[in-house]
C-alpha cells in the first residue's frame, strides 16, 4: 500500500511552486516528516530525490524537526549518490552547520559524531564529480567548520587553490571569497 507521501512525491516536479507545494503539505501535517527523512535516505527509491527537495524547503522554515533525526541523517550521509539529492542535502547540512554554531534557544545540537560526518561528506563533494552548487554548499559549510576545527581551513585552502582553475565561474565566485575570508 501506498502511503499518502509516496503519492504526493510521485506528483512532484522540478518547479519551485511544486516542490514548494509539497513543502507545504508536510509543514502542515509534521507526521509526514519522520517517513520524508526515511525516503531522503532510501537511494532504491524511485522518490527519493524529491523527497530531498522536499526535505530542504521543510528545513528552511522548520529545521528543529531533524533535531531527533540527526544521528540517522548524518550517518547516512555516505548512501547518497545521485546528484540530485546530494544537492539539497549539502544545502541543509549548511542550514545545520550554521544552526549549530549560532547557540541560540532554537539551535540544532549536532554531536562531536554528527559534526564528524558533515565534515566527512563535505570534504567527499568538494573532491568528487558533483555538480557546482553542491560543491558551493560544501566550501561554505566547511568554511564554518573551519572556525571551530583548526586542521580544516588549511586543507580547504589547498583544495580550492589547487581547483580554482579548473571549475566554472560560480565556482571560481564562492571560491575567491571563501579563500579571502581564510586569509584575513
Amino acid at each position: 500500500m501506498v502511503s499518502d507521501l509516496q503519492t504526493k512525491l510521485n506528483y512532484v516536479n522540478a518547479y519551485r511552486e511544486n516542490r514548494l507545494m509539497a513543502a507545504q503539505d508536510v509543514l502542515e501535517n509534521q507526521s509526514l516528516f519522520d517517513e520524508l527523512v526515511s525516503i531522503c535516505f532510501s537511494p532504491s527509491d524511485k522518490n527519493n530525490h524529491k523527497a530531498c527537495w522536499i526535505l530542504e524547503f521543510v528545513s528552511y522554515e522548520e529545521l528543529i524537526w531533524l533535531q531527533p533525526h540527526l544521528d540517522f541523517f548524518c550517518s547516512n550521509l555516505k548512501v547518497l549518490k545521485d546528484e540530485s539529492s546530494i544537492r539539497p542535502i549539502a544545502k541543509v547540512i549548511q542550514l545545520l552547520i550554521k544552526s549549530h554554531y549560532r547557540k541560540n534557544e532554537n539551535c540544532i545540537l549536532l554531536s562531536e559524531e554528527n559534526l564528524q560526518d558533515c565534515i566527512e561528506a563535505s570534504f567527499d563533494w568538494l573532491i568528487n564529480d558533483v555538480k557546482v552548487a553542491t560543491k558551493a554548499y560544501s566550501i561554505r559549510t566547511l568554511y564554518v567548520l573551519g572556525n571551530h576545527y583548526n586542521w580544516i581551513h588549511p586543507e580547504l585552502q589547498i583544495i580550492l587553490t589547487k581547483d580554482y582553475a579548473h571549475h566554472s565561474a560560480a565556482y571560481k565566485a564562492v571560491a575567491k571569497e571563501v579563500l579571502k575570508k581564510i586569509n584575513i
